[in-house]
């Protein structure tokens, strides 16, 4: 039986072919990038990109064993120093501050230099101890225009 293609068929086929692709998910979002910089030696850092990670971030990782030089040369204040400093979308990001707020300060782009979580808060992102209670923090918003409070989280919990 010899068969032949007709228009009729062809028309029906990429009329198919068209609403197979629809029902596809469609790509992902690019995710966001992020540039880590760190000092090889500290443990927690590893554990703060891979909450970044987790939350859709491409963290690429600088290692420094300057880390002074980086977090002066980014204008991070003495004050709000952590160990980790980051880069994105033109903001620094200086310890442990959860990916919420980083997406919050990309979504809202306030007039500012970025985000600082001062210290190292038990129970913030990177820094979860198994039986310990999280601690309350503050995310700090810091900039040529002071310092006031973004976000207060407890754990990696909004409060």
């Amino acid at each position: 039986m010899c068969t032949s293609l007709t228009r009729r068929a062809v028309v029906t086929g990429l009329s198919g072919t068209a609403l197979l692709a629809s029902l596809q998910p469609s790509p992902a979002q690019p995710l966001t990038r992020i540039v880590v910089h760190r000092d090889p030696g500290c443990g927690c850092c590893g554990a703060w990109i891979e909450h970044l990670r987790n939350a859709g971030f491409t963290a690429e990782v600088v290692e420094s064993s300057e880390m002074q030089r980086v977090k002066k040369r980014l204008g991070v204040p003495q004050a709000l120093e952590a160990c980790h400093t980051a880069e994105v979308e033109g903001y620094v990001i200086e310890g442990h501050v959860p990916a919420a707020a980083i997406r919050r300060l990309i979504a809202e782009k306030p007039q500012a230099k970025g985000l600082a979580v001062p210290g190292m808060p038990a129970g913030s992102p990177g820094m979860e101890v198994a039986g310990a209670a999280p601690e309350t923090y503050s995310v700090i918003l810091f900039g040529p225009s002071g310092q006031r409070s973004f976000a207060r989280y407890r754990g990696a919990q909004e409060l």
